[in-house]
């Protein structure tokens, strides 16, 4: 490896765990203050208006019954309620609370919920090029399809 090579290998390397750091040291904070990032993942989604837990389960990229656990989970502690659909009886609305609003007015914008709602504006091109990254970092930890 030349010096040019090794340099930029430390600055990745740098960069990787600094973003790794930053998401666990996020994630601890959160589960001091109750709440996971994944149920502060879906409460932020929820900010923007009532969706269905389907909707939910698509924006977390977990299971039907992932969604329906956290959803249920988010409910007992008062954060969002569920309804159901006036048109379709199979389909379950999920709306903040009260409680989940205050929550968010005092929980910080950050980890993963940052990167979902930053991402949605970073420029196509400029998307492809991070997609190919991650895809890359994925192919060198050997992480198999049922992590991603």
């Amino acid at each position: 490896m030349g010096h040019s090579s090794e340099s930029t290998y430390h600055e990745t390397m740098h960069n990787f765990l600094a973003v790794y750091r930053y998401l666990r040291q996020y994630s601890r904070q959160r589960h001091k203050e109750g709440i996971s990032g994944r149920k502060l993942s879906a409460l932020w989604h929820l900010e923007a208006g009532p969706c269905t837990v389907g909707q939910i389960r698509d924006y977390l990229y977990i299971s039907d019954s992932g969604a329906s656990e956290l959803v249920a989970r988010l409910e007992k502690i008062g954060y969002v309620t569920r309804t159901r659909s006036r048109t379709d009886n199979r389909v379950v609305i999920v709306e903040l609370t009260p409680a989940g609003r205050d929550l968010l007015q005092r929980t910080p914008l950050g980890g993963v919920s940052m990167l979902r709602k930053r991402l949605r504006d970073v420029p196509q091109e400029r998307l492809l090029v991070i997609n190919e990254a991650m895809t890359e970092i994925l192919t060198l930890l050997e992480i198999d399809h049922e992590y991603s």
